[in-house]
Protein backbone atom coordinates (compact mmCIF):
# COMPACT_ATOMS: atom_id res chain seq x y z
CA UNK A 1 0.00 0.00 0.00
CA UNK A 2 1.68 3.36 -1.04
CA UNK A 3 0.16 7.06 0.76
CA UNK A 4 1.24 10.09 -1.41
CA UNK A 5 0.96 13.04 1.10
CA UNK A 6 1.50 16.09 -0.50
CA UNK A 7 1.27 19.74 1.14
CA UNK A 8 -0.82 22.37 -0.98
CA UNK A 9 1.09 24.80 -3.02
CA UNK A 10 1.45 28.09 -2.45
CA UNK A 11 -1.59 30.09 -1.12
CA UNK A 12 -2.63 33.97 -1.37
CA UNK A 13 -2.67 35.25 2.21
CA UNK A 14 -5.94 35.65 4.48
CA UNK A 15 -6.05 39.57 3.48
CA UNK A 16 -5.54 39.02 -0.28
CA UNK A 17 -7.96 36.95 -0.26
CA UNK A 18 -10.14 35.00 2.54
CA UNK A 19 -10.68 31.83 0.27
CA UNK A 20 -6.74 31.82 0.14
CA UNK A 21 -6.37 29.83 -3.24
CA UNK A 22 -3.42 29.32 -5.10
CA UNK A 23 -1.32 31.98 -6.36
CA UNK A 24 0.22 32.05 -10.35
CA UNK A 25 3.77 30.84 -8.24
CA UNK A 26 1.47 27.98 -6.38
CA UNK A 27 0.32 26.60 -9.50
CA UNK A 28 3.49 26.66 -11.20
CA UNK A 29 5.56 25.09 -9.15
CA UNK A 30 2.24 22.12 -8.66
CA UNK A 31 2.30 22.29 -12.36
CA UNK A 32 6.14 21.60 -12.54
CA UNK A 33 5.80 18.88 -9.81
CA UNK A 34 2.85 16.92 -11.63
CA UNK A 35 5.24 17.22 -15.11
CA UNK A 36 8.35 15.72 -13.01
CA UNK A 37 5.77 12.79 -11.91
CA UNK A 38 4.15 12.21 -14.74
CA UNK A 39 6.71 9.86 -16.20
CA UNK A 40 5.75 7.63 -13.01
CA UNK A 41 2.59 6.64 -14.13
CA UNK A 42 0.78 6.62 -10.76
CA UNK A 43 -2.14 5.09 -9.77
CA UNK A 44 -3.87 5.28 -7.09
CA UNK A 45 -7.80 4.48 -5.78
CA UNK A 46 -8.53 7.61 -4.61
CA UNK A 47 -7.27 11.80 -3.39
CA UNK A 48 -8.38 13.21 -0.55
CA UNK A 49 -8.34 16.94 0.45
CA UNK A 50 -9.18 18.67 2.91
CA UNK A 51 -11.60 21.14 1.80
CA UNK A 52 -9.68 24.00 1.85
CA UNK A 53 -9.66 25.99 -2.18
CA UNK A 54 -6.01 25.62 -1.96
CA UNK A 55 -6.33 22.18 -1.02
CA UNK A 56 -8.71 21.57 -3.57
CA UNK A 57 -6.87 23.21 -5.95
CA UNK A 58 -3.54 21.55 -5.76
CA UNK A 59 -5.62 17.95 -6.35
CA UNK A 60 -7.19 19.10 -9.40
CA UNK A 61 -3.58 19.61 -11.22
CA UNK A 62 -1.73 16.87 -9.78
CA UNK A 63 -5.23 14.36 -11.24
CA UNK A 64 -4.22 15.45 -14.40
CA UNK A 65 -0.78 13.14 -14.20
CA UNK A 66 -2.40 10.50 -12.02
CA UNK A 67 -4.60 7.86 -12.94
CA UNK A 68 -7.32 8.14 -10.15
CA UNK A 69 -9.59 4.71 -10.41
CA UNK A 70 -12.19 6.41 -7.69
CA UNK A 71 -12.50 9.93 -7.00
CA UNK A 72 -11.28 13.33 -5.73
CA UNK A 73 -13.16 14.10 -3.10
CA UNK A 74 -13.05 16.71 0.19
CA UNK A 75 -12.45 14.46 3.33
CA UNK A 76 -13.48 14.76 6.94
CA UNK A 77 -10.54 15.33 9.36
CA UNK A 78 -7.49 16.45 7.27
CA UNK A 79 -7.93 20.40 8.23
CA UNK A 80 -4.06 21.59 9.48
CA UNK A 81 -4.36 20.77 13.51
CA UNK A 82 -7.51 17.62 13.06
CA UNK A 83 -5.67 14.78 14.91
CA UNK A 84 -3.78 12.83 12.98
CA UNK A 85 -4.58 9.20 14.88
CA UNK A 86 -8.36 8.75 13.05
CA UNK A 87 -6.90 9.27 9.89
CA UNK A 88 -3.60 7.05 10.48
CA UNK A 89 -6.50 4.32 11.57
CA UNK A 90 -8.80 5.01 8.24
CA UNK A 91 -5.67 4.44 5.87
CA UNK A 92 -4.34 1.41 7.28
CA UNK A 93 -7.81 -0.37 8.09
CA UNK A 94 -9.00 0.94 4.10
CA UNK A 95 -5.90 -0.51 2.22
CA UNK A 96 -5.92 1.55 -0.49
CA UNK A 97 -3.23 3.45 -2.27
CA UNK A 98 -4.36 7.08 -1.66
CA UNK A 99 -3.13 10.88 -1.71
CA UNK A 100 -3.83 13.01 0.44
CA UNK A 101 -3.65 16.86 0.07
CA UNK A 102 -3.54 18.80 3.12
CA UNK A 103 -1.94 21.12 4.98
CA UNK A 104 0.64 21.59 7.54
CA UNK A 105 0.94 20.79 10.88
CA UNK A 106 -1.15 17.73 9.54
CA UNK A 107 0.94 15.86 6.76
CA UNK A 108 4.06 16.48 8.54
CA UNK A 109 2.24 14.46 12.07
CA UNK A 110 0.84 11.76 9.85
CA UNK A 111 4.15 10.94 7.92
CA UNK A 112 6.02 11.33 11.68
CA UNK A 113 2.76 9.04 12.86
CA UNK A 114 3.08 6.40 10.62
CA UNK A 115 6.94 6.26 10.14
CA UNK A 116 8.40 6.58 14.00
CA UNK A 117 5.09 6.24 16.02
CA UNK A 118 4.57 9.73 17.20
CA UNK A 119 3.58 12.50 15.53
CA UNK A 120 5.82 15.20 17.08
CA UNK A 121 8.95 13.70 15.24
CA UNK A 122 9.37 15.73 12.54
CA UNK A 123 10.82 13.76 10.46
CA UNK A 124 10.16 15.04 6.90
CA UNK A 125 10.65 18.34 5.83
CA UNK A 126 7.22 19.43 3.92
CA UNK A 127 7.21 21.99 1.62
CA UNK A 128 4.52 23.66 -0.20
CA UNK A 129 3.74 22.13 -3.27
CA UNK A 130 5.92 18.97 -2.40
CA UNK A 131 4.86 15.17 -2.22
CA UNK A 132 6.33 12.57 0.10
CA UNK A 133 5.32 8.81 -1.23
CA UNK A 134 4.84 6.20 1.65
CA UNK A 135 4.86 2.79 1.38
CA UNK A 136 3.93 -0.22 3.80
CA UNK A 137 5.76 -3.18 3.72
CA UNK A 138 5.15 -6.59 4.23
CA UNK A 139 6.05 -6.34 8.18
CA UNK A 140 2.93 -3.97 8.31
CA UNK A 141 6.17 -0.83 9.16
CA UNK A 142 6.24 2.43 6.50
CA UNK A 143 9.07 3.20 4.89
CA UNK A 144 9.70 6.45 2.74
CA UNK A 145 9.65 5.76 -0.89
CA UNK A 146 10.63 9.10 -2.26
CA UNK A 147 9.83 12.44 -1.78
CA UNK A 148 9.97 15.45 -4.28
CA UNK A 149 9.78 19.27 -3.72
CA UNK A 150 9.50 22.05 -6.38
CA UNK A 151 12.63 23.77 -5.71
CA UNK A 152 14.37 20.57 -7.12
CA UNK A 153 12.99 20.34 -9.84
CA UNK A 154 14.19 23.12 -12.73
CA UNK A 155 12.00 25.41 -14.30
CA UNK A 156 9.24 23.58 -17.21
CA UNK A 157 9.67 25.46 -20.64
CA UNK A 158 7.64 26.27 -23.26
CA UNK A 159 8.68 25.13 -26.98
Amino acid sequence: MKLYLVQHAKAASKNADPERPLTEEGYRDIQKVSAFIKPLNLSIDCIWHSGKKRAGQTAEVLKEVIDVSKEITAHEGLAPNDDVTAIKNEIVSDGRDIMIVGHLPFVSKLASLLLTGSESAAIAAFKQGGIICLEQNVDDNWQIDWMIIPELISPIHSS
